[in-house]
Protein backbone atom coordinates (compact mmCIF):
# COMPACT_ATOMS: atom_id res chain seq x y z
CA UNK A 1 0.00 0.00 0.00
CA UNK A 2 1.15 3.26 -0.72
CA UNK A 3 0.36 6.74 1.25
CA UNK A 4 1.18 10.21 -0.23
CA UNK A 5 1.26 13.49 1.15
CA UNK A 6 1.89 16.60 -0.15
CA UNK A 7 3.16 17.96 3.13
CA UNK A 8 4.28 16.98 6.85
CA UNK A 9 1.39 19.10 8.21
CA UNK A 10 -0.88 16.32 6.59
CA UNK A 11 0.57 13.45 8.34
CA UNK A 12 -2.25 13.14 10.35
CA UNK A 13 -4.30 12.33 7.98
CA UNK A 14 -1.87 9.62 6.40
CA UNK A 15 -2.06 7.95 10.30
CA UNK A 16 -6.13 8.32 10.08
CA UNK A 17 -5.42 5.82 6.68
CA UNK A 18 -2.55 4.00 8.36
CA UNK A 19 -4.83 2.63 12.04
CA UNK A 20 -6.94 0.00 10.27
CA UNK A 21 -3.81 -2.02 9.52
CA UNK A 22 -2.63 -1.56 13.16
CA UNK A 23 -5.08 -3.59 14.22
CA UNK A 24 -2.79 -6.66 12.67
CA UNK A 25 0.50 -5.03 13.97
CA UNK A 26 1.44 -4.14 16.91
CA UNK A 27 5.42 -3.20 16.19
CA UNK A 28 6.25 -0.85 13.21
CA UNK A 29 9.14 -0.09 11.95
CA UNK A 30 9.95 3.33 10.44
CA UNK A 31 12.53 3.31 7.55
CA UNK A 32 13.80 6.69 5.96
CA UNK A 33 16.59 8.98 5.88
CA UNK A 34 16.97 11.67 8.96
CA UNK A 35 14.67 14.21 8.55
CA UNK A 36 11.88 12.80 6.49
CA UNK A 37 9.64 12.96 8.92
CA UNK A 38 9.63 9.61 11.14
CA UNK A 39 9.30 11.05 14.31
CA UNK A 40 6.11 13.59 13.37
CA UNK A 41 4.56 10.52 11.34
CA UNK A 42 4.52 8.79 14.91
CA UNK A 43 3.44 11.50 16.79
CA UNK A 44 0.58 11.65 14.31
CA UNK A 45 -0.39 7.94 14.94
CA UNK A 46 -0.16 8.23 18.88
CA UNK A 47 -2.48 11.61 18.44
CA UNK A 48 -4.33 9.36 16.77
CA UNK A 49 -4.21 6.08 19.39
CA UNK A 50 -5.03 9.17 22.37
CA UNK A 51 -2.07 9.90 23.22
CA UNK A 52 -2.29 13.40 25.31
CA UNK A 53 1.13 13.07 25.84
CA UNK A 54 4.46 14.97 24.25
CA UNK A 55 6.02 13.17 21.52
CA UNK A 56 9.16 13.24 20.90
CA UNK A 57 12.28 10.63 19.34
CA UNK A 58 14.06 9.27 22.13
CA UNK A 59 17.41 10.01 20.63
CA UNK A 60 19.52 9.91 24.01
CA UNK A 61 17.17 7.50 25.37
CA UNK A 62 16.69 4.86 23.12
CA UNK A 63 13.09 4.44 24.34
CA UNK A 64 10.01 6.36 25.76
CA UNK A 65 6.65 5.43 26.68
CA UNK A 66 3.27 7.57 26.02
CA UNK A 67 -0.15 6.20 27.75
CA UNK A 68 -3.32 6.31 25.63
CA UNK A 69 -6.78 7.58 27.30
CA UNK A 70 -7.48 3.62 28.62
CA UNK A 71 -4.02 3.73 29.77
CA UNK A 72 -2.17 1.34 27.65
CA UNK A 73 0.98 2.42 26.90
CA UNK A 74 2.76 2.73 23.40
CA UNK A 75 6.39 2.48 23.18
CA UNK A 76 8.91 4.79 21.24
CA UNK A 77 12.11 3.50 20.41
CA UNK A 78 15.09 5.52 18.42
CA UNK A 79 18.17 3.23 17.93
CA UNK A 80 20.11 5.82 15.74
CA UNK A 81 22.58 6.11 18.53
CA UNK A 82 23.14 1.89 19.15
CA UNK A 83 26.20 1.23 18.11
CA UNK A 84 25.72 -2.83 18.73
CA UNK A 85 22.92 -5.33 18.43
CA UNK A 86 23.62 -6.23 22.18
CA UNK A 87 22.56 -3.06 23.49
CA UNK A 88 18.99 -3.54 22.78
CA UNK A 89 19.45 -7.10 24.75
CA UNK A 90 20.67 -5.14 27.84
CA UNK A 91 17.41 -3.07 27.95
CA UNK A 92 15.36 -6.13 27.40
CA UNK A 93 13.63 -5.19 24.05
CA UNK A 94 11.76 -8.71 24.06
CA UNK A 95 9.43 -7.20 26.89
CA UNK A 96 8.57 -4.63 24.80
CA UNK A 97 8.19 -6.31 21.66
CA UNK A 98 6.37 -8.77 23.29
CA UNK A 99 4.13 -7.10 25.57
CA UNK A 100 1.16 -7.29 22.74
CA UNK A 101 0.99 -2.60 23.23
CA UNK A 102 2.37 -0.84 19.84
CA UNK A 103 5.76 -0.13 19.12
CA UNK A 104 6.87 2.22 17.10
CA UNK A 105 10.62 1.67 15.67
CA UNK A 106 12.63 4.65 14.64
CA UNK A 107 16.03 3.64 12.81
CA UNK A 108 14.90 -0.18 12.78
CA UNK A 109 18.11 -0.98 10.72
CA UNK A 110 19.83 -1.19 13.68
CA UNK A 111 18.33 -4.27 15.15
CA UNK A 112 16.72 -5.68 11.59
CA UNK A 113 17.92 -9.35 12.94
CA UNK A 114 15.41 -9.53 15.91
CA UNK A 115 12.50 -7.48 14.61
CA UNK A 116 9.45 -9.95 14.84
CA UNK A 117 7.97 -11.73 12.22
CA UNK A 118 4.79 -9.92 12.10
CA UNK A 119 6.56 -6.34 11.83
CA UNK A 120 5.04 -3.63 9.67
CA UNK A 121 7.56 -2.46 8.12
CA UNK A 122 7.05 1.28 6.51
CA UNK A 123 8.98 3.17 4.69
CA UNK A 124 9.06 7.13 4.14
CA UNK A 125 10.32 8.12 1.37
CA UNK A 126 10.59 12.67 0.11
CA UNK A 127 9.74 12.71 -3.39
CA UNK A 128 11.55 15.73 -5.23
CA UNK A 129 8.46 18.00 -5.39
CA UNK A 130 8.86 18.13 -1.05
CA UNK A 131 5.56 15.30 -0.62
CA UNK A 132 6.29 12.28 1.05
CA UNK A 133 5.20 8.90 0.28
CA UNK A 134 4.57 5.82 3.23
CA UNK A 135 4.84 2.79 1.46
CA UNK A 136 4.46 -0.65 3.19
CA UNK A 137 3.42 -4.41 2.62
CA UNK A 138 0.75 -5.69 4.81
Amino acid sequence: MKIQISSLEKLSEAAKQLIPFLQKHKIIAFYGPMGVGKTTFINALCNELGVSDNISSPTFAIINQYDTKTGNPIYHFDFYRINKLEEAFDFGYEDYFYSGNYCFIEWPEKIETILPEETLKLIISEEQDGSRLISFDE
